[in-house]
């Protein structure tokens, strides 16, 4: 009863928080003389970056915040009629929607040269911004380390029923299932889909899914990382209870999701907006990740990021082409399989 609960105010949560990307933005009104941003990612990280590009070269801004699908969406809806420059994800799945409806115009290659190359599409049209890593949240009092699972894939198998929660009806997760899809197939992806629905507890979001194992309602949650060193670094109420497990090895459970940007082809403003993922990928742009508590990864060549985090290249991700991730097919997926 409980996880049939936690389903349905999950989904419940999941069409509000549609609902609210349109209804945040009718009076939005887009300033023709600014550069457009449409910007899925977090909000205090989006505005930092316009903030210092406004500063550095005097081209003023306006961003038009939403979800990572709703606004995919909402681009390819409005297509050539878009009033976007530039768009920002917090996963790549949603610039992929974008790119594959032939919506964006190739990034410089000067910028792409930023940037190493699997950190960045095989395409060109689009190159990461940031990164975050998928981790396995678990309470030490109620599971100990050596019975944590050596896979992402073995939380599907009976053992762990009732044992693991996760934020399965979100972009983040979605992203993580479509890292799976690529790495795994479609096959082995159903089938641990299968063992999710029977297994797990599903929440609101990654830090429900936290604050769930720090109170002990399920011993892990698969999360992003940077949930946790948020918390960590300010009250820990959410995590004080908690330690993080990373899989490494290529595992999926090791994914590293990578947040994008891309030019719209129809841009008002594309020489601007060219200019604007320049800078994210400037050194200045990329302090912002390291020094903002963000906690999410800086992507570029020779960027570091906030000390309290493991290496990117310490993590041992599986080896993913981001084109290849499909968010369409994981949509349909997880609505086959009863969790959508």
């Amino acid at each position: 009863m409980r996880r049939r609960t936690l389903i349905t105010t999950a989904l419940t949560s999941a069409v509000l928080a549609l609902s609210a990307c349109g209804g945040a933005d009718e009076g939005y009104s887009p300033d023709p003389d600014a550069l457009q941003i449409y910007s899925s990612q977090h909000d205090n990280l989006t505005k930092a970056w316009a903030k210092g590009f406004e500063e550095r070269s005097g081209i003023a801004t306006q961003v038009r915040p939403g979800k990572d699908a709703s606004m995919g969406h909402m681009i390819v809806e409005e297509g050539a009629q878009s009033p976007a420059d530039v768009f920002l994800t917090e996963n790549s799945p949603a610039m992929t929607l974008v790119e594959q409806n032939d919506l964006l115009a190739p990034v410089d290659g000067a910028t792409l040269d930023l940037v190493p190359q699997n950190r960045r599409p095989s395409s060109g049209d689009w190159t990461s911004v940031a990164a975050r890593s998928t981790v396995l949240v678990y309470n030490p009092d109620e599971i100990a380390e050596e019975d944590l699972p050596e896979s992402l894939m073995d939380l599907q198998k009976p053992e762990y029923e009732g044992q693991w929660g996760a934020g399965a009806t979100g972009a983040d997760f979605q992203a993580i299932v479509a890292g799976m899809l690529a790495d795994q197939g479609e096959a082995k992806t159903a089938a641990w889909l299968d063992g999710l629905k029977e297994n797990a507890e599903i929440y609101k979001h990654n830090v429900a899914t936290m604050k769930a194992v720090n109170a002990g309602e399920v011993p892990m949650g698969v999360i992003y990382h940077y949930y946790w060193y948020r918390d960590q670094a300010e009250t820990k109420d959410g995590s004080a209870n908690t330690e993080l497990h990373y899989f490494k090895n290529g595992d999926p459970g090791a994914f590293v999701s990578l947040s994008a940007a891309g030019v719209l082809k129809n841009a008002e403003h594309p020489k601007k907006a060219q200019e604007f993922i320049a800078y994210i990928l400037s050194d200045e742009g990329q302090k912002v990740l390291e020094t903002s508590g963000s906690k999410e990864y800086a992507v570029a060549k020779g960027a570091t990021s906030d000390p309290d985090l493991p290496t990117l290249e310490s993590l041992e991700a599986p080896a993913i082409d981001p084109f290849a991730l499909d968010s369409e097919k994981v949509t349909q997926m997880m609505t086959d399989a009863g969790i959508l």
